[in-house]
């Protein structure tokens, strides 16, 4: 297991615990460690995850990640102004390097996230996105044919 990622999950450990300040002693260890925001309350499935051991990540603290994701480095996961929600990340989904999803967005299973996109919409299940602001350039892959 990547460090950043073992940190996280103990930190989460603390928060389903009810023990919050030893949650957010972990956290820090993480953004001193790692230089990133991972906080123990992100929901992070099985199989995921980061790549470069996960250096420069801000995650919202409420966001979902899905089973079997790759994260890529400086990466940012959040809301936006005057929205509550924030993303929700599907299954079996590559974010590539320095991308950023913001506000409502629900991201399909099985979706790649072109480096330094934008995502600031919903991206159906299967579908390629780059761009700024992402848009769908490809749909209707499976992961498993491309590797």
């Amino acid at each position: 297991m990547q460090a950043l990622l073992g940190i996280q999950r103990i930190s989460s450990g603390f928060y389903r615990l009810g023990l919050r300040p030893f949650g957010k002693l972990f956290d820090g260890l993480n953004y001193f460690l790692f230089n990133s925001s991972f906080p123990g309350t992100v929901k992070v499935g099985k199989g995921t995850v980061c790549a470069y051991g996960g250096i420069g990540l801000v995650i919202h603290g409420r966001a979902e990640i899905g089973q079997g994701c790759v994260i890529g480095q400086g990466i940012t996961i959040g809301g936006r102004s005057k929205k509550v929600e924030v993303p929700r990340i599907g299954n079996n989904v590559y974010l590539g390097s320095g991308c950023r999803i913001l506000g409502p967005v629900t991201i399909g299973d099985e979706v790649i996230v072109g480096p330094n996109a934008v995502v600031l919409e919903d991206v159906p299940s299967g579908s390629v996105v780059v761009g700024i602001p992402a848009r769908v350039v490809k749909s209707g892959i499976k992961m498993r044919d491309l590797v």
